[in-house]
């Protein structure tokens, strides 16, 4: 890694006894250190790491990632990049559990893919960031995928390199094409560069998938900004599509053209920023985002929970 001073390593532990073996003397380390330490880790481990600090959990910012991260495509700007960028010029330490056994094969791709991009959107970055992996009541490919997309593991037995790390190789893996559903009613305003008529659209059918107002709203503003994205940087207009599943209501765009930038969505935002943040905003509304991108063009894929 030479003399990088980004460390990204994973931990796999087997029981709360080497979750807290592995985390709470990274916490300690970087407090005695002088460090800022954040922890975003699902609640029930947010919960024992809290216990097993004590009073020093008042000097640690915590998130519940199943909140904070419930769509991947946030965690990078919202939270990684949130806590490092509010240090600059201090190394920080962070606690980042993105991926547990609750979260469902649509999230997965999304998941993985973010683990893999921490690589990119912090090199360069004083930083240190943690992440856990059950190896209990994980997948045996999620292992092997952190095996991937961390350069260094740590487990029972030490800490090694790892030989299988090639995050971009994870990232062009997951690129999966989302095939739309086959059954269901899916309504599709192809070819569009008309917002006013696909937020009209998106309006009618988030009211008629059960959603709250506030989130109807939210619906509008997600396929306002894919649409305008797709007619100002892809092929000039978009074809729009709505349905509801087993997830809640589902927006999707496409276009024929090509996402170059595999960060897009993932900058975090300057205050004097006047462009360039709707793929931002995007990732902070919706509850999950799926993306694929190829040279028959580029589908974004926005999940809402009823």
């Amino acid at each position: 890694m030479g003399d990088e001073p980004f460390t990204h390593p994973a931990l796999f532990y087997a029981d709360d006894a080497e979750y807290l073996a592995g985390t709470v003397p990274f916490v300690w380390s970087g407090l005695a250190a002088g460090e800022p330490v954040a922890v975003a880790v699902p609640g029930p481990n947010l919960d024992l790491l809290r216990r097993e600090l004590g009073g020093d959990a008042d000097r640690v910012q915590l998130l519940d990632m199943t909140e904070a991260g419930r769509n991947p495509g946030r965690i990078i700007p919202g939270v990684l990049r949130a806590f490092a960028d509010a240090h600059p010029g201090r190394p920080v330490r962070i606690i980042g559990e993105p991926i547990w056994a609750a979260r469902s094969d649509v999230e997965y791709p999304a998941c993985v893919q973010h683990e893999a991009l921490i690589n990119l959107a912090f090199a360069g970055r004083d930083a240190t960031i943690l992440c856990p992996y059950d190896v209990k009541a994980l997948d045996p490919v999620v292992l092997a995928d952190a095996e991937a997309t961390h350069p260094v593991l740590i487990d029972g037995a030490g800490s090694r390199t790892s030989t299988a790390y090639a995050p971009e190789d994870v990232v062009a893996r997951y690129n999966l094409p989302l095939d739309v559903p086959e059954r269901g009613f899916v309504f599709a305003l192809p070819n569009t560069s008309d917002l006013a008529a696909a937020r009209a659209l998106a309006h009618v059918h988030a009211r008629a998938g059960g959603l709250s107002p506030d989130r109807v709203a939210d619906v509008e503003v997600v396929v306002t900004e894919l649409l305008s994205n797709s007619v100002e940087h892809g092929s000039g207009s978009g074809t729009v599509r709505f349905w509801c599943d087993e997830t809640g209501f589902v927006c999707e765009v496409h276009d024929h053209g090509t996402l170059t930038d595999p960060l897009a969505g993932r900058h975090p935002a300057t205050p004097l920023q006047h462009r360039g943040r709707g793929l931002l905003l995007v990732n902070h509304l919706a509850d999950l985002v799926r993306l694929h991108t190829g040279e028959h063009g580029t589908t974004f894929r926005a999940y809402f929970r009823p």
